[in-house]
């Protein structure tokens, strides 16, 4: 899926993350990755001192919460409103391949102890989407969150999947000052020439993954983060669960629920990927969802011409972007802001329309004055890739091009994409070109996990917004279908990652469910009618200063404006 400007992963949730680094960890935990991708995985207690179980439970019994740090070493334990409340880190080794438990890798913890006496609800884990996106931040998110009383019962864990951020290794395969410096070449192609050259990119960045990390990049698949989760469970002395996951994170989830039902207390999934399309079927399904976003994006701005004097029809406003797009192509603003760079930032208003106001008004700057100051900052702020960017994108391209099979021959994209692109021309070749290095990976995509639904589950809630470009509705009503314990409730528009984003209703509901395990009340429904409903937030309004942006506590923003599901 294009989503990433750094994971959007779940949405836009956390812009930023902070590295986190538990106090005392050893040189093993937190060795360098350069190292790390040279040598392959530390061997680790498993391989030497007995039995694959009694490995497992000697590292979990060795697992020690400390305090956090951030990438700069300083304290960073405090959750956002929550004074009282403190956050621990950890790293769990587990196995690279679960099949042979003797050579291991880190999963970076934390951890937001609840505080209750009694009525204690356990571990709920937290996932915000990606793949590559961390979860650390996020538990801090949920906290802040919940109503302070159900917060207490939990013990909220985040977690850096495999390769993500604090985990050892974290995975890297280019420089990105070299890879992302901008413009970067325009991603639709103008004829065989300009698309040999995103070819080339995307051959070369393959096989960079391919020379730094052959050892892992066959192990970096969502069933092994999903069985990694069982280790964490195992590790913190659960015999069940609970469990958050927006976007991606749903089908981590689900994948999770799949392996493992009779290990979840509660399950939300937020944001629902479709299970039967991972992921090559699913990437040309949310092109088309993200332009019909766009052509939202385009209505909004035609409603408050009177603001934005860019036309007051969706097709005025529309000829002015295409013709936007068309001048950077030629002429970068400030050097810096070409159409690729262009793509990226306005992709994240598929996202989110908090971002609407901000994206309009650079938007109307520079098509109406050649004002490229707007425009150049909103990139900057938003859009800019950086090295956790690149983290980020590595890791969503080493799950998505192993977990399923891609196409490896060319001709069959450019059909595609061409046929595609005559339909939604706002995303379909940007989001080829992101995930274009699973042509050409060095690693056969796998068969992915048949997600099912079992009767050992629990009641599952799965949360959605009827026009999520990110995960189209279409997603969360299969697998409403799949898993018949569970409930859909469906908010209006189309924000991506949806609880904890400013929605009382959706909230309510949640806590309520979190609280004694109970969906939101009434019959099962089976067409596309949800089973409940909740109204949508307003739609924004044009701002006569860009506002601070507020983003919703559970989503991962992307590492090119694409990278999350």
């Amino acid at each position: 899926m294009k989503k990433r400007v750094a994971g959007i992963a779940a949405g836009i949730g956390m812009l930023v993350t902070a590295m986190w680094t538990p106090q005392g960890a050893t040189a093993q935990d937190v060795q360098g990755q350069g190292t790390a991708a040279r040598q392959g995985p530390a061997r680790g207690v498993a391989a030497r001192e007995g039995p694959v179980r009694g490995a497992v439970v000697r590292e979990r019994r060795s697992l020690v919460w400390g305090p956090c740090r951030d990438g700069r070493g300083r304290s960073a334990q405090v959750v956002p409103g929550r004074p009282a409340v403190r956050v621990e880190c950890a790293t769990l080794r587990v196995p690279l391949d679960h099949h042979d438990p003797s050579r291991t890798i880190g999963i970076a913890l934390n951890r937001i102890r609840g505080n209750a006496s009694r009525d204690r609800l356990g571990a709920l884990l937290v996932n915000p989407g990606g793949p590559g996106a961390s979860g650390r931040d996020l538990a801090k998110g949920v906290v802040a969150g919940l109503p302070v009383g159900l917060a207490a019962r939990f013990d909220v864990i985040g977690f850096d999947p495999r390769g993500v951020g604090a985990s050892d290794p974290a995975l890297t395969c280019v420089d990105p000052r070299t890879h992302y410096r901008a413009p970067r070449p325009d991603q639709v192609p103008d004829g065989r020439r300009d698309e040999a050259v995103l070819i080339a990119r995307a051959r070369g960045y393959a096989e960079a993954c391919g020379t730094r990390w052959s050892w892992m990049l066959p192990h970096m698949t969502t069933e092994n983060s999903a069985r990694d989760m069982d280790l964490i469970r195992e590790a913190l002395g659960e015999s069940k669960i609970s469990y958050l996951g927006y976007s991606y994170g749903s089908y981590l989830g689900a994948v999770y629920a799949t392996l493992f039902p009779d290990r979840l207390k509660r399950l939300v999934l937020d944001s629902v990927v479709d299970p039967r399309g991972v992921w090559y079927r699913s990437n040309l399904d949310q092109s088309v969802a993200f332009e019909a976003r766009h052509v939202d994006f385009l209505r909004w701005v035609a409603r408050h011409d009177a603001v934005y004097r860019l036309g007051s029809t969706e097709r005025a406003v529309s000829s002015a972007w295409y013709a936007m797009r068309d001048r950077l192509a030629g002429h970068p603003a400030r050097g810096v802001v070409g159409p690729s760079e262009l793509d990226d930032l306005y992709t994240l208003g598929g996202y989110s329309d908090i971002l609407w106001p901000q994206l309009a008004k650079a938007f109307s700057a520079y098509a109406r004055r050649r004002e490229p100051a707007p425009l150049l900052n909103a990139y900057r702020k938003h859009g800019e890739n950086d090295a956790k960017d690149e983290n980020s994108y590595a890791v969503y391209l080493a799950v998505e091009c192993r977990d399923a099979a891609w196409p490896r021959d060319w001709t069959r994209w450019r059909a595609d994409m061409t046929r595609a692109n005559a339909r939604a021309p706002f995303l379909t070749w940007p989001n080829a070109w992101y995930n274009a290095p699973c042509a050409f990976w060095p690693e056969p995509g796998g068969t992915p996990v048949e997600v099912r639904g079992s009767d050992a589950l629990p009641p599952v809630l799965l949360i959605q917004g009827e026009r999520d470009a990110a995960t189209p509705y279409e997603g969360a009503l299969r697998m409403r279908d799949l898993m018949p314990t569970s409930r859909l409730l469906v908010v209006p528009g189309g924000n991506h990652g949806v609880a904890f984003s400013g929605n009382a209703c959706v909230d309510r509901r949640l806590a309520a469910y979190l609280r004694d395990g109970t969906p939101p009340a009434g019959a099962r429904r089976g067409g596309r009618a949800p089973d409940a409903r909740c109204p949508g937030v307003p739609a924004p309004v044009p701002a006569a200063a860009p506002a601070p942006v507020r983003v919703p506590a559970g989503h991962a923003v992307r590492g090119s404006a694409l990278s999350s599901r």
